[in-house]
């Protein structure tokens, strides 16, 4: 299953790309002690909805809803640091959008000698910086991939609280991101109208 989502169901980059972070919660983090099945894999992590204990599905899509490239990493992670890893990126040329959880000098160059260009908002702490109209606009458009993350979670059911084993979360995670390629309208953005209002 694996292979045939490497090969046959993962999409091309275009040169426009938006990363994020989702929660895989494998039961309520109150209960984690309780859970036998995920005792020594899943940890403990805080997301923007609180506490949770699991998972984090990292994925990078393009601007039509593809996604281009995937990784699972525990719970307790930054979501920085997958992207410090280059065989999750090597796929991805050109912009990359994200949110402010990805702000960080060393990652920018580090990903800016990769030939990828990280584009975030910035926090209320830090100095404003000029950016591109363009830019301004893509980062405003960036809501897709949570568009992705909703169906991913929703219709593909990649997240449920009755797992028996860890190889059956596997199985029913790749089996989610292999019917989500087979999605017949997924999230896109028209990059032709952005560029002319541009």
């Amino acid at each position: 299953m694996v292979l045939f989502l490497q090969m046959r169901c993962l999409g091309q980059c275009s040169g426009i790309s938006f990363l994020d972070s989702t929660t895989i919660k494998v039961c309520h983090y109150k209960r984690e002690k309780q859970n036998k099945v995920f005792a020594h894999t899943a940890k403990k992590g805080k997301a923007t909805m609180g506490w949770f204990f699991g998972f984090k599905l990292h994925i990078i899509i393009n601007e039509r809803g593809e996604i281009i490239d995937f990784l699972i990493t525990q719970g307790n992670v930054d979501d920085r640091q997958p992207l410090k890893d280059k065989s999750f990126h090597k796929r991805v040329f050109g912009k990359v959008f994200a949110d402010r959880g990805y702000i960080g000098k060393d990652l920018f160059e580090q990903l800016f000698v990769d030939g990828i260009h990280l584009v975030t908002k910035i926090r209320k702490n830090m100095k404003n910086t000029l950016m591109h109209i363009y830019d301004k606009l893509m980062l405003r458009k960036r809501a897709v991939i949570e568009s992705v993350n909703d169906i991913l979670k929703n219709v593909c059911q990649i997240e449920h609280t009755r797992h028996r084993s860890f190889d059956n979360f596997i199985c029913n995670l790749i089996a989610g991101l292999i019917a989500y390629s087979f999605y017949p309208t997924k999230p896109n953005i028209n990059i032709d109208q952005l560029q002319r209002i541009a």
